[in-house]
């Protein structure tokens, strides 16, 4: 397999379930952290490997046997020129769609963990071979299976609520970034955690769950456990729930070699020592969740909802602006280019799109 984003969250855990099941490893990317890919090379012995920035690769240690490509563009090339055929994307931000574009042009199965791919560009991934990696999205995708789409009423995504589910609402806007980044349940990179408390990556999972499930109604609640992963509802007003322990393993696992699904290396969930109650969203302590509608609505917009909000985060971890101002951009470039949106038919429509989102966001 190919493993996009190896030094991170995700692809650290897909290299522990490649080695728990012997599954050979033909191509990995990494960002700055070299370090850790070289370790990672030496363990799996990819045949290919590609690195962001051009700076780094004197550091790389590398048998001269492996390929080496470098940037963005070079990611894409070592995904089309390798025989694997499952990509297993766990990039962060903007730079993973066109990796998830590569992929699936080549007729490679996409086991994705990168949300900004179906966020800014789900509608050029109708009809590829997508396997989620997302929790919340394996977990309905294990719940649709043989069942008819008739039949069902509405999809619920479920959020932890995020470091500052419980933080006086005065107190929000002015949390620090340490604050922030202390999630109750995950253990994930800075950005998704940072999104979690202000519930912009579940905005975000609404858009994935559009385009990977369309035409069925979707929704999100809030269960404090992470132990519940969705709900599905039926017309007849029934739920059914995927519940497990809080560990992406189980989905790259069914991703990656579902055939070990069975001797999956989580834990059983403690049924008697969970407590499980939902609580509605409420937008007084996550202000985001007001443009739930217009989103779905006109889910394009994930283009200006996800430039927003990385041009956001970047400030926010930098000191620049307030936790609470994060929001306020995300809101105001919404508003600003909610009636200017172009076709966007195309990688470089939205490419031109999300550079002037950002340059807004910088002007505010």
């Amino acid at each position: 397999m190919i493993i996009l984003g190896s030094t991170g969250s995700v692809g650290r855990q897909a290299l522990e379930v490649s080695a728990c099941f012997n599954l050979p490893i033909e191509a990995l990317s990494a960002g700055r952290n070299v370090e850790l890919l070289n370790a990672q090379i030496a363990a799996h012995k990819p045949k290919k490997v590609a690195l962001l920035n051009k700076q780094d690769y004197p550091r790389l240690k590398a048998p001269k046997s492996t390929e080496v490509f470098i940037g963005a563009e070079g990611i894409a090339q070592m995904v089309a020129s390798s025989q694997s055929e499952i990509v297993l994307n766990a990039l962060v931000g903007f730079g993973g769609l066109e990796p998830s574009l590569c992929a699936t042009r080549a007729g490679k199965t996409l086991a994705l963990a990168n949300k900004e791919s179906l966020v800014v560009g789900g509608w050029l991934l109708k009809g590829a071979q997508i396997l989620p990696i997302d929790s919340e999205h394996f977990a309905l995708h294990s719940l649709l299976k043989n069942t008819p789409k008739e039949c069902i009423d509405t999809l619920f995504l479920t959020a932890s609520g995020g470091a500052l589910r419980d933080t006086p609402l005065e107190q929000i806007a002015n949390q620090s970034l340490e604050k922030v980044l202390q999630h109750p349940n995950w253990q994930m990179g800075a950005d998704i955690t940072i999104n979690s408390a202000s519930m912009a990556n579940k905005l975000f999972e609404l858009l994935e769950a559009h385009w990977l499930f369309g035409g069925i109604g979707v929704d999100a609640c809030i269960e404090r456990s992470s132990c519940v992963h969705a709900l599905v509802r039926f017309k007849d007003q029934s739920y059914h729930a995927h519940l497990s322990q809080p560990d992406m393993r189980l989905p790259i696992i069914h991703a990656l070699s579902p055939k070990n699904a069975p001797r999956a290396l989580t834990k059983p969930l403690d049924l008697y020592s969970t407590s499980l109650k939902f609580e509605p969203i409420d937008v007084a302590r996550y202000p985001l969740w007001r443009l739930k509608d217009l989103l779905l609505q006109r889910p394009k917009l994930g283009v200006v909802l996800n430039a927003s909000n990385e041009e956001a985060l970047k400030a926010f971890k930098a000191g620049a602006i307030s936790f609470g101002k994060m929001s306020a951009f995300m809101a105001q470039s919404l508003e600003h280019f909610k009636d200017k949106l172009p076709a966007l038919e195309s990688l470089e429509q939205i490419k031109a799109l999300d550079s002037q989102v950002r340059a807004f966001v910088q002007t505010l």
